[in-house]
């Protein structure tokens, strides 16, 4: 059984057991976060959502919070001496999927 789920403004399909990473929820390690916004609920049976799936939920628990790796944002115009060097690191949430309660 599988599901798509929507957080921090992306969708994402998730399976029971999965490991996922998804935008900074701001929650401790080791504890459960439960997504109501279901979309799809595959499987045997299928149930799609009109936006969203009635009295589906998704039950998660946090691993940890992360920053991703650094990436270089540099912007650049020819011929005009304009040069800009940024660095950036997204923050991140380490879920593990234990179930999906359709």
């Amino acid at each position: 059984m599988y599901a798509i789920i929507e957080t921090g403004g992306k969708q994402i399909k998730v399976e029971a057991g999965q490991e996922i990473y998804v935008e900074k929820l701001g929650v401790e390690a080791d504890e459960v976060v439960t997504f109501d916004k279901v979309l799809f609920v595959g499987g045997e049976t299928v149930k799609v959502g009109a936006p969203t799936v009635e009295g589906a939920t998704v039950t998660a628990k946090v691993v940890k919070e992360g920053r991703a790796k650094k990436i270089t944002v540099f912007k650049y115009k020819a011929k005009k001496n304009y040069r800009r060097k940024q660095g950036h690191r997204q923050p991140y949430t380490k879920l593990v999927v234990e179930s999906i309660n359709a």
